[in-house]
């Protein structure tokens, strides 16, 4: 009989940083991961902190998080935020 994989939701989570095309930038004084989401991987609408309008499914945009999360290890995830990437150089 074949071994099946361990459930997603039983596994640890993966770090942030795995894989994918992401870079680090600084802004206000704090470090930033960003990952540029092309057009056709945006499923879903989002609001941009920068200028609180939407970012709607199939627009190019950004995704920042601090490097270090400010509440906690743990909380990286829940500090991602989705820019417009004209309001990401702005900030």
């Amino acid at each position: 009989m074949a071994r099946r994989r361990p459930s997603k939701h039983t596994r640890p989570p993966r770090p942030l940083l795995s894989g994918g095309y992401q870079r680090r930038e600084a802004r206000r004084g704090a470090t930033f991961i960003v990952r540029d989401v092309p057009a056709h991987r945006s499923t879903k609408t989002y609001v941009c902190p920068g200028c609180r309008h939407d970012i709607p499914p199939g627009t190019a945009h950004i995704v920042a998080w601090p490097e270090s999360a400010p509440y906690g290890a743990d909380l990286g995830l829940e500090a991602r935020r989705h820019w417009h990437k004209h309001c990401w150089g702005l900030a």
